[in-house]
Formats: C-alpha cells, sequence, structure tokens
C-alpha cells in the first residue's frame, strides 16, 4: 500500500497486534508476542505490515498480518511470496496469514490461489462483516478504536460515532495523553468512512477543548516568542506557557496539567504557586 494509504507504518503495527487478538482470536499476550524484521530483498523492497513469532499454549509460530485498504486481485500472489520469504527465513515454524480488508469498498479480492498443483489458502476477513458492539464490549480502548472500521447495523453514523467516542472518554478519564493518542487513531482510521468531522464534533462536546486549541495557548505563544525574539532569551516564551497552565489549573487539578503539558506535577505546583501571589 506504499505509505499505507492514511495509516503510518507505526500505527499499522500497533493495530495489526490488536487485531491479531479481537479478530483472529488469539489469545496472547503482547509479552508472547516477538516483532520480527518485515524486510525481505529479492527484486525490490517488501515490507509486511507485521510478521512476529508469538508463542501460544507451548506452541511457537509465525504470524504475518497485512491490513488492506484497497481490493487488490494480485493480492494472492503477494501473500504467497510473502509466504515463502517468511518460510525460507524461519525454516521450521508454521506460518499463519491473515488479510484484514479495512477500505471504503466492497471486498472483492481472493482469499487465495488455485492452479495446477497449488491449494494456496489464507484467513481473509472484512471489517465491513463484523459488529461493532462486539467490539465495544471488549474492555479495551484498542477494541473500542478498531470499532469504528466495523458494521454499525442499525445504528446511525452520528450514533455509533458518539457511542465509539463517549466509551473511550469513560475508559481513559483522567488519562488526557493516553486519550488524546487514541483519538489521533480514530480519527485516521475514520477517514475510511468519511467520519473524521463526526468524530470531531463528538470529541469537542464530550470532551474539554484541548490545550493546543485554546486561542489563549496560541495568543501566549506568539507573544512569547516575539518578546523572546527581541530580548535574544527565551523569557517570554516561558511566560506564554506559565499563562496556559495557569488557564488550565483554573478547570483542571495540577495532575492533569502535567499529563497536558508534559511539565511535572512539581513543576505545575511551583508555578501556581509563583503567579498566585
Amino acid at each position: 500500500m506504499g505509505q499505507k494509504d492514511i495509516i503510518s507504518k507505526q500505527l499499522i503495527q500497533r493495530i495489526a497486534v490488536d487485531l491479531a487478538v479481537y479478530l483472529l482470536g488469539l489469545k496472547i499476550d503482547f509479552d508472547e508476542l516477538e516483532l520480527l524484521s518485515s524486510e525481505n530483498m529479492r527484486v525490490e523492497e517488501r515490507r509486511a505490515d507485521l510478521v512476529a513469532k508469538v508463542t501460544q499454549q507451548g506452541e511457537a509460530f509465525i504470524l504475518h498480518i497485512e491490513i488492506q485498504n484497497n481490493n487488490e486481485q494480485i493480492m494472492s500472489l503477494r501473500m504467497l511470496r510473502y509466504y515463502t520469504d517468511i518460510a525460507l527465513s524461519y525454516p521450521g515454524l508454521p506460518i499463519r496469514q491473515a488479510v484484514i480488508y479495512i477500505g471504503k469498498a466492497a471486498l472483492n479480492m481472493p482469499a487465495g490461489k488455485n492452479d495446477i498443483g497449488l491449494d494456496y489458502q489464507y484467513n481473509l476477513i472484512d471489517m465491513h462483516t463484523i459488529d461493532y458492539q462486539e467490539l465495544l464490549k471488549q474492555d479495551s480502548p484498542d477494541a473500542i478504536v478498531l470499532a469504528i472500521l466495523c458494521d454499525f447495523k442499525k445504528d446511525s453514523d452520528n450514533e455509533a460515532v458518539k457511542n465509539i467516542v463517549q466509551l473511550l472518554h469513560e475508559k481513559l478519564q483522567g488519562y488526557p495523553k493516553k486519550f488524546r493518542e487514541y483519538m489521533y487513531m480514530l480519527e485516521v482510521l475514520s477517514e475510511n468512512r468519511y467520519l473524521k468531522t463526526a468524530i470531531k464534533e463528538v470529541e469537542a462536546v464530550i470532551t474539554n477543548v484541548k490545550v493546543e486549541d485554546l486561542p489563549s495557548y496560541e495568543l501566549g505563544m506568539e507573544k512569547g516568542e516575539q518578546i523572546g525574539e527581541l530580548r535574544g532569551e527565551t523569557k517570554g516564551v516561558v511566560k506564554g506557557e506559565h499563562k496556559i497552565i495557569m488557564l488550565l489549573l483554573n478547570k483542571q487539578p495540577a495532575e492533569v496539567v502535567a499529563e497536558l503539558t508534559g511539565f511535572s506535577v512539581e513543576e505545575i505546583l511551583e508555578i501556581k504557586r509563583k503567579y498566585s501571589h
């Protein structure tokens, strides 16, 4: 998929591990999964989305997952080449392969290739056929995020988005940094269903405004940078940061402000003492 269409390589690997647990039914912990090199050089460079050595109930095998955003009619040939490359790199270990389809269009790809003397198959999962409520029942933010790719059944897009964002916010209450990370993943995945705008609207209603979206943040930083440039020092920027922190402390406890800004709790309390007089 080149640059994976809309998903970064780092997110691909993280999502692929979650898919292995929630869609392939592998009962594994993260310490039972060892990511392996997925670079295989032949004519051109090819990188698999996820190749990992998995140990489950004493059985070791290689897990290979591809996340596919388009219907690619030669997908079975690509998967077969991955299979042979992986088999040559890790001889003696069984290989399990899966393609997870998350594209906009209806699934229209083969799940293997049959030819004279060849019967090759792999697991092909269409996210459109999975009830999103099943993933919302899982006690995991990762599963909640993946629900955005599933079938909303009788719920409207707006209802489903609200359910997903609201549940994610409840699960991560008190962890704003983690919530922002998961919301970023949710927004990226939602582009496949044209739901990014709906997610942002729901987020604005359910949660507090992000610190970087506060007008005072931008104005404070701009003013601070200007003063810093004029004086040839960083005092202006620091003052701008402190102003933002004091604004946040009016609505949030020091621990939450520390999580939002990257300052330590001790530094936040020191700033509060400095500007409270």
